[in-house]
């Protein structure tokens, strides 16, 4: 579970009631699907096949230009997630995240899940010794990417949602 049992209006976009706006939506979807592409090659070198992770990605980027509707774009996100569901480790990790970054277009909270999703697959590819090593690597990766309109709020969101995200940021 990633998301929280109280709601950050900060994560709510305005015509909910929060604070978000859509410019900042947006940039939050595409900064998930930034995490989730960096490691959707641990999933397509056991499934190359399966294109329903990058469809989920391409979905999301899609939707935040205005090209692609929420419910599909949503509806894309569960089809990512259900090619993670008979996998294990770096792989099922990895197809989560881009299920995770879709969903940004119906929750944008989601964005969490798919940098979680991601740090958890770097550190489920990475060898036992270098665990650590791997998780702080792929948080600096995406902190490098994040924003400058959002990096605020994604940190703080990290700070009070990390015991939700496995304690990975």
């Amino acid at each position: 579970m990633i998301l929280p049992e109280v709601r950050d209006p900060r994560m709510v976009t305005v015509r909910r009631g929060g604070t978000l706006t859509d410019e900042d939506h947006r940039l939050l979807a595409r900064w998930a699907a930034d995490c989730a592409e960096h490691v959707l090659p641990l999933f397509e070198a056991v499934r190359p096949q399966d294109v329903r992770p990058r469809e989920a990605i391409e979905a999301v980027r899609a939707w935040s230009r205005g090209e692609r509707r929420m419910m599909e774009t949503r509806a894309a996100g569960g089809h990512a997630m259900g090619a993670a569901r008979d996998l294990r480790g770096a792989p099922r990790f990895a197809a989560y995240a881009a299920g995770q970054a879709a969903v940004v277009a119906h929750v944008a909270e989601h964005d969490l899940g798919a940098a979680a999703y991601a740090v958890k697959a770097a550190v489920a590819a990475a060898p036992a010794d270098g665990a650590e090593q791997a998780r702080q690597a792929e948080n600096r990766w995406q902190r490098d990417r994040l924003p400058d309109a959002v990096r605020d709020l994604v940190l703080a969101d990290q700070q009070r949602r990390n015991s939700i995200c496995w304690n990975v940021f």
